[in-house]
C-alpha cells in the first residue's frame, strides 16, 4: 500500500469533522487525492451499526456489546474503504479510528485494555496510521461546543448516547487520549483545539506538508 493513512482524535466537541473538512479541501487544492471519512461508520453496513451505537435509547448496552460493535464497524469500514483506497494511492482521513475505541471504551468505561487492543487489531487487519492528530479540548469546552451545535443549552436532548454521558466519563476519556500521545509520540500530535478553527488548521498543515515530504 502506497497511500497515506491519517486520522483525527480527540474528546467530544474538539473539532475534529471541521479540521478534517479544512484539511481534505487542502490537500485537494494541491491536487492530491483524498479520501475523507469516519468511524463508527463510512459505509452502509458500519452506519448501520453507528446508528445502533449512538442511539440515546439503548441505555442497557453493555460495553463487551459496546466494544465488539465498534470493532465490527471498523473491520467492515478498514476491508471495504481504507485498505483498498491506500492500495489507489490515496492519502485517507478518518474521523476516530482504534485510538477511539481505547480512549472512549477502556479509559472510559474501565473495559479491559488489552482485549480493546486485541479485538481492534484483528479487526484492522493491524492496520495503524501513518499519523494521529490528536486534537485536545477541555472538558467543559467540548460540552459547551456539542450543546451549541445540538441546538440545546445543558440538557442531553440532541446528544447521542455517548455525548450523554456524564462528565467524569468525557474526563476519563480525555485524560485516556493524553495517555495515547504520551505513549506514541511518534506518530501522534496533540494539538491544543481551544483555539481558533484557523490556527488549528494551519498547525496541522504544516505538520501535514512535512509528512508527506518525508513518507
Amino acid at each position: 500500500m502506497n497511500g497515506i493513512f491519517i486520522t483525527f482524535e480527540g474528546p467530544d466537541g474538539a473539532g475534529k469533522t471541521t479540521q478534517i473538512q479544512l484539511l481534505t479541501q487542502a490537500l485537494r487544492e494541491e491536487g492530491r487525492e483524498c479520501v475523507a471519512t469516519r468511524e463508527p461508520g463510512g459505509t452502509f453496513i458500519s452506519d448501520q451499526i453507528r446508528a445502533i451505537l449512538l442511539n440515546p435509547e439503548h441505555k442497557e448496552m453493555a460495553s463487551h456489546t459496546e466494544v465488539l460493535l465498534y470493532a465490527a464497524s471498523r473491520a467492515q469500514h478498514v476491508h471495504e474503504v481504507i485498505i483498498p483506497a491506500l492500495a489507489e494511492g490515496k492519502i485517507v482521513l478518518c474521523d476516530r479510528y482504534i485510538d477511539a475505541s481505547i480512549a472512549y471504551q477502556a479509559y472510559g468505561l474501565g473495559a479491559d485494555l488489552q482485549h480493546v487492543e486485541l479485538i481492534n487489531r484483528y479487526a484492522s487487519d493491524g492496520l495503524q496510521p501513518h499519523r494521529t492528530y490528536m486534537l485536545d479540548i477541555p472538558v467543559e469546552a467540548g460540552m459547551e461546543r456539542l450543546h451549541r451545535r445540538s441546538g440545546v443549552s445543558g440538557k442531553p436532548a440532541g446528544l447521542d448516547r455517548i455525548e450523554q454521558r456524564e462528565r467524569d466519563y468525557h474526563s476519563r476519556v480525555r485524560a485516556g487520549f493524553q495517555r495515547i500521545a504520551e505513549q506514541a509520540p511518534d506518530r501522534v500530535l496533540l494539538v491544543r483545539a481551544d483555539r481558533s478553527a484557523e490556527e488549528v488548521a494551519e498547525e496541522i498543515m504544516s505538520d501535514c506538508k512535512r509528512l508527506l515530504h518525508y513518507t
